[in-house]
């Protein structure tokens, strides 16, 4: 008899467990697309500059264009720009600026005032 209540127990079970699955979410269809194409028209729509706006000027090119100048810039002037840390410019002018683009960094102090860093332009190449 045991054996017969176990049996109907199981029943019941499985009656609830299918209920269970049918009342659930239906599954949604997978799109079955070129991830890569979705991703790139993704980053289209978001691309300001296919949308027609002007073109962004990145902080390395402003830094870039500062250091640039016949006067040069400072530390303080970089970080007022680039909302970055001193730290960061620092190591910005170290490995980027020297060692990644290879372009001479110079520096020039006058008494009285802060430390100027200025790229150095080749003439003649």
């Amino acid at each position: 008899m045991q054996s017969i209540a176990s049996h109907e127990l199981d029943g019941a079970n499985k009656a609830k467990s299918s209920s269970k699955k049918q009342s659930g979410k239906q599954a949604t269809p997978v799109n079955w697309t070129n991830p890569k194409s979705v991703q790139a028209q993704k980053k289209k729509s978001k691309d300001p500059v296919s949308a027609g706006s002007s073109h962004r000027t990145t902080k390395q090119e402003l830094v870039l264009s500062m250091l640039s100048q016949k006067a040069g810039t400072s530390i303080a002037d970089i970080t007022a720009n680039t909302k970055w840390q001193t730290h960061t410019v620092r190591g910005f002018l170290a490995g980027t600026v020297k060692k990644k683009l290879g372009l001479t960094l110079t520096s020039s102090k006058v008494a009285g005032e802060v430390r100027r860093y200025r790229i150095e332009t080749r003439r003649g190449r």
